[in-house]
């Protein structure tokens, strides 16, 4: 079972506070450090100067687009009719060599 910490934190929410819910502890300050930095160019959502912090939906609506959550799932989507003459003739085929 996962937590999800993202959900856990303030509406507007520090670097570091983000850094230990999407990374963890561990990695935090090196996130911080290297990886916003080149997120920001992808995207990611800019400190909000009133609140002081980032709006966790929109880190979470980035992170959904990042890793494909959102992108659907048309890989998954029928590519056309189903032709079952196909699998039968095969089928019969098989039951006919088995005999």
């Amino acid at each position: 079972m996962t937590v999800d910490l993202l959900s856990q934190l303030p509406l507007f929410a520090t670097d570091q506070q983000l850094a230990v819910a999407i990374v963890g502890k561990d990695r935090a300050s090196m996130w911080v450090k290297t990886v916003i930095p080149q997120l920001e160019k992808k995207g990611f959502p800019r400190i909000d100067p009133l609140h002081d912090g980032r709006p966790v939906p929109l880190v979470r609506r980035f992170y959904e687009g990042y890793v494909g959550i959102t992108a659907g799932f048309a890989a998954a989507a029928p590519d056309g009719k189903e032709d079952w003459s196909v699998w039968n003739r095969r089928r019969r085929a098989k039951r006919s060599a088995d005999e």
